[in-house]
């Protein structure tokens, strides 16, 4: 095959498919959701990469040999890595630091550079991922900087290929579509569209609480951007290319409802979608149930939910951020991160050996585990450094067992003791175990209190 062929892969980009949610309540409508997830790169951002790749190509300002610079929370940056590196681009990529652990390791997979910058700064800061990205375009010789938020391909490949196959997969009766803003590629591209084939289409846009797309739309005023965990949409800033003059209804959708969605989708429908699937589903119900007549609402599976394992679907990373709910209990309990009680402990017993110790530290990311006897009653606590003292000497000791190198001699904290108390017991440089006549709770170390008190300031 000819190096300069068109790779095969890149005419699977497209033609997703439309399936009707039918496990959720959406008041008298028929709710559809497009799954852009079957794109050969997971996400739709997919069709920008090739539109926007394909159109440098023609205008000279992508050459042979050349380079490939964005700014990306991800999606954008797989799409351009998927074409890019096989038309044999070199790719360089600025992601910000909230980004899943998949997402980078897939772009680091695909022969991407990863550039991690800063998610805690906005437009103008230079750590900021849109402006690092700038500079690096300059920088490189021979780079073209994608810069998806003022491409026009970006917006075209929406309007030249997802709107028309909603279109034609609706049968051309479709009243609503549901749609986030983070380029806002896929808003103006529908838009455009259906402004020709269909005036009355509403939009709709789902935003997260934090951004400022929701509030600009409904009353044309800037707001103070927040913070987010859906990664994807929402926006500090209005881009370039946002035409917001099909919006009818704009929602906010907190990360909690948002990654709650996700879950009940996959639960419900069998369907893994990202973070941003979640948030416009969960806008996509409110305004179905809202409805007072049928219509026929679209909305997306904006990205597969396999790179986002780590985080949507990993209860202990729910816990850690407060976006799953728990029972209160008023007392050191509510620190635990993994409570006994719920549970989520991870522990050994006394006749394990001390390779499962170890093989279950690393698998649970922790270094200290507790040691139960049947899984019930604390005898000790094991951590890597007790571990690690045999293993220096011997690495054999691997197969002794977890009672002849524990800490037998525990201290606990029971439940109701104080905050002072608990950091009096970290301060010492142990991890404070949490035990009283009630039983065995769990294990408190220094990141729980850091997660707990982020989440009590939050």
């Amino acid at each position: 095959m000819p190096n300069d062929s068109r790779p095969a892969v890149l005419e699977l980009i497209g033609n997703t498919p439309l399936v009707r949610v039918s496990r959720f309540d959406t008041g008298p409508c028929t709710l559809f959701l497009k799954l852009e997830s079957q794109n050969p790169g997971g996400s739709i951002k997919d069709r920008i990469g090739l539109a926007m790749i394909d159109a440098a190509e023609r205008d000279g300002s992508l050459k042979p040999g050349g380079t490939i610079v964005e700014a990306t929370a991800g999606n954008t940056g797989l799409g351009l890595a998927l074409v890019g590196r096989a038309k044999g681009y070199r790719v360089v990529l600025v992601v910000p630091d909230k980004m899943s652990t998949e997402k980078v390791l897939h772009l680091k997979a695909m022969g991407a550079e990863v550039h991690i910058t800063r998610s805690d700064v906005g437009k103008g800061h230079p750590d900021y991922y849109q402006d690092v990205a700038a500079r690096l375009a300059l920088e490189i010789p021979d780079a073209f900087f994608a810069d998806q938020f003022n491409n026009p391909a970006n917006p075209l490949a929406h309007e030249c290929s997802t709107a028309p196959e909603i279109w034609a997969q609706t049968q051309h009766d479709v009243d609503a579509i549901v749609v986030g803003v983070g380029s806002a590629g896929t808003l103006t591209g529908l838009t455009r569209f259906f402004k020709r084939v269909q005036p009355d289409l509403e939009m709709i846009l789902a935003d997260p609480v934090g951004s400022v797309m929701a509030e600009y739309s409904r009353s044309g005023t800037m707001q103070t951007p927040g913070s987010w965990a859906v990664e994807g949409i929402g926006e500090d800033f209005i881009p370039s290319i946002a035409d917001l003059s099909s919006v009818r209804h704009a929602y906010s959708i907190s990360d909690e409802e948002s990654f709650d969605h996700a879950r009940q989708l996959l639960r419900a429908e069998g369907i893994l979608g990202g973070s941003s699937t979640g948030t416009l589903l969960a806008a996509a119900l409110r305004y179905c149930r809202e409805q007072t007549e049928p219509k026929r609402v679209v909305s997306f599976v904006c990205d597969t939910g396999t790179r986002y394992l780590s985080k949507v679907y990993n209860d202990q990373w729910m816990n850690d951020q407060g976006l799953l709910a728990r029972k209160p209990y008023g007392d050191l309990r509510d620190v635990i991160a993994r409570r006994f009680e719920d549970g989520r402990v991870i522990s050994v017993g006394p006749d394990d050996t001390l390779l499962t110790a170890f093989q279950r530290m690393r698998l649970a990311d922790v270094s200290q585990l507790p040691v139960l006897v049947d899984g019930q009653q604390l005898v000790g606590v094991i951590d890597e450094s007790d571990i690690l003292l045999g293993m220096q000497e011997d690495p054999s000791h691997f197969r002794l067992t977890v009672a002849s190198a524990m800490t037998d001699k525990v201290e606990t904290l029971p439940a109701s003791a104080s905050m002072a108390k608990l950091q009096e017991e970290l301060d010492r440089g142990l991890v404070a175990i949490i035990a009283d006549d009630s039983g065995f709770h769990g294990l408190i170390t220094r990141v729980d209190l850091l997660n707990h008190l982020r989440r009590s300031l939050a």
